[in-house]
């Protein structure tokens, strides 16, 4: 009796690791995660996506799109499972965002990182001159403004009729002069000089590739350039999450607030190419209507339709929106940024879907999905105060309880071929 006793208790602990194990390990990868982000929950992004707000458009012609490069699953989960989605990403219980034609948007604070809703925020999209933005994020730090730089025949190679400051091929112009030809006219040669000086002996090359190497360390994973301009090229690609993290870099230094900020400013006479001096204004139409405006950049190609990026402050409280594919009917690029921006502000300040991912936070972990922030205040998500080693955990308490029945049942036979032999004639 007690042989039997004791191999079906072995059997039952055997039995019970078997069964028990497939269903924590099931329930752990509903559970790990970022989950615990602000305003965050578990959802099938991709699968079950929620329409956005869209407003009419007129029919317009265009080329035909690029195809986009395949789908990373690990890319679109970076700053939040929420934000993997085709569709609508918006807190729980807020107003509904406005109605506008952008394919992709996103809203975020630039102070605290939150996500406070998106658009397709992953979805491959071209950027046309909001690129400049990540021109200015890699060469800012680089370049002295001071420093006078003469004006080369390639650096005038542009499309023709594409946008341009005026900048004169033998010209020389401060590089501060070039920042702001660059970000109040969008001035494609000012682009092709401003990477030229930055990309060192590669010249505007190095700085395309420099350009794409800030993008990864900036965890803008779906972010990869081919012009320094914006200008189309292919296999160009953003999205609008990029464009928020590219955007935040931007907004933290201080010469591109200033720059962001100018309203007008002089293009210098060049008396040695017989050229007069002119006035340019800032292009980005926000500066001028919205209160508490910081700044941003306009874009538009053919291709990419029309792009922005915009920022304000409202209360102590700093967003940036982000959105790219939007018509200018009925509402213009800047028009559109500004009613989110509105929206933004009207929700509260705890308000998230995700997060911005911090500048060398991907390459410093070894998957695309960044641990969540602890919320000051509030208790910690279970699943992100379990162990942080892939589970190798929870596989040796399985494998000691798997260890210790098989102890029993072992001692169980020895035992009972003892009493066999004892009772043997």
């Amino acid at each position: 009796m007690r042989v039997r006793l004791l191999a079906a208790t072995a059997t039952a602990v055997l039995l019970s690791v078997v069964v028990a194990a497939p269903a924590a390990g099931a329930e752990a990868s509903e559970r790990v995660g970022p989950a615990g982000m602000a305003g965050g929950s578990v959802q099938a992004g991709a699968t079950r996506a929620v329409p956005c707000p869209r407003a009419a458009a007129p029919a317009v012609s265009r080329p035909p799109r690029p195809s986009p490069p395949p789908v990373v699953p690990e890319d679109r989960v970076v700053g939040g499972p929420e934000l993997d989605t085709a569709g609508l990403a918006v807190p729980a219980g807020v107003p509904a965002p406005p109605k506008i034609t952008a394919t992709s948007w996103l809203v975020a604070d630039l102070d605290t990182g939150q996500v406070l809703g998106g658009c397709g925020p992953h979805e491959y999209a071209t950027p046309a001159s909001v690129q400049k933005l990540l021109l200015a994020a890699t060469m800012l730090p680089r370049l002295d403004p001071k420093q006078v730089v003469t004006v080369t025949a390639a650096d005038m190679r542009i499309e023709p009729g594409s946008s341009a400051v005026g900048l004169v091929e033998g010209g020389r112009y401060s590089v501060e002069t070039v920042w702001l030809g660059l970000l109040l006219n969008s001035g494609n040669e000012a682009a092709n000089v401003l990477a030229r000086l930055g990309g060192g002996a590669d010249g505007a090359a190095g700085g395309v590739r420099a350009m794409n190497e800030n993008a990864r360390r900036l965890g803008a994973l779906q972010t990869h350039a081919v012009t320094p301009s914006g200008l189309d090229g292919r296999g160009q690609f953003t999205s609008a999450y990029d464009l928020a993290l590219i955007a935040r870099v931007c907004f933290a230094d201080p010469n591109f607030r200033r720059y962001a900020l100018t309203e007008l400013t002089q293009i210098p006479a060049q008396p040695a190419k017989r050229t007069k001096g002119f006035q340019i204004q800032n292009e980005n139409q926000l500066i001028y209507r919205y209160p508490g405006a910081l700044g941003g950049k306009t874009g538009f190609t053919d291709l990419a339709r029309h792009t922005y990026v915009g920022a304000a402050e409202r209360d102590g409280r700093r967003l940036v929106v982000t959105l790219l594919g939007g018509e200018p009917q009925p509402m213009r690029g800047w028009e559109q940024g500004a009613a989110l921006l509105d929206w933004g502000f009207a929700l509260p300040r705890s308000a998230s879907v995700g997060r911005l991912v911090e500048p060398g936070e991907l390459s410093a972990t070894p998957t695309g999905t960044p641990s969540p922030p602890t919320v000051p205040d509030q208790p910690r998500p279970a699943a992100a105060s379990g162990p942080v080693d892939g589970g190798t955990s929870g596989f040796w308490a399985v494998a000691g309880l798997a260890g210790a029945a098989a102890v029993l049942l072992l001692a169980g036979l020895v035992w009972r071929r003892r009493v066999a032999r004892q009772q043997a004639p």
